[in-house]
């Protein structure tokens, strides 16, 4: 999703339907303010999430959202779906619903850790290939794990159909039948395809954590919650560094 950046002087013009030029008197005669600051400048940039106040009138103010969901088994991750009931559907009236949107989407039959937010320049930096978040997965297997698991997920996988070799992924066997894994990337049942080399279903996938940021475990299936200031904030630091429910 993109931020709706503009100039000022082009917000003021088209919301109060004036000419710029009044705009530069109101400017001139310091009665407008930009989150708390007295606005001079008409090429200054504001945003959704600017607070913007002509005397004593509120033209804008509008809230940045960032919520945590436990998404279950049985739910898509989209805004709208006619078949099937959607990770929206499960929110209560908190928020404006239809200012959000998914960051990372979870399959139907997954679970485990989604976000979702209504800043498209915090969602862009997490899912931006460029930036290699790492997000972690407990992963059910109908067949048995072995040592060569390992090794083929940290080389990376060749598929021929989109012509890529998936990048390093850390797969650590918790259990003979299941396992963590790591990865920076997302592509389209990437885990399921990966193991399906091994010709070993995927029984179960489960995200438990996105960047430096861990599910929180008091959240049930279904439930939801908004981040921390702090986790916000710090989602994108290096994995080792995990946030808990009560930092922040």
């Amino acid at each position: 999703m993109q931020s709706k950046r503009a100039r000022l002087d082009r917000f003021l013009s088209s919301y109060l339907q004036i000419n710029r030029k009044d705009v530069r008197l109101m400017l001139a005669h310091n009665r407008v303010t930009v989150d708390g600051v007295v606005a001079k400048n008409i090429d200054q940039l504001v945003d959704e999430f600017s607070r913007i106040v002509l005397d004593d009138r509120v033209l804008q103010t509008n809230s940045r959202v960032y919520l945590m969901m436990h998404k279950p088994v049985g739910v898509v991750s989209a805004t709208k779906d006619e078949q099937h009931r959607t990770v929206i559907d499960l929110l209560d009236n908190r928020v404006d619903k239809n200012a959000l949107h998914i960051v990372g989407r979870l399959d139907l039959n997954s679970s485990g850790l989604l976000l979702l937010t209504n800043d498209g320049r915090w969602s862009r930096q997490l899912t931006s290939p460029q930036n290699k978040v790492t997000k972690v997965y407990q992963v059910t297997l109908q067949n048995p794990l072995s040592q060569e698991y390992i090794a083929a997920f940290e080389e990376g996988m060749y598929f021929a159909y989109e012509n890529i070799t998936t990048q390093p992924a850390k797969l650590q066997i918790l259990s003979e039948f299941v396992a963590q894994v790591s990865l920076t990337e997302g592509r389209y049942h990437q885990i399921k395809r990966m193991f399906g080399r091994f010709r070993n279903p995927v029984l179960h996938l489960h995200r438990t954590a996105i960047g430096a940021l861990s599910l929180d475990p008091g959240l049930a299936p279904g439930q939801s919650r908004e981040l921390t200031a702090y986790e916000s904030t710090h989602i994108n630091m290096p994995i080792e560094h995990k946030l808990t429910a009560d930092d922040g």
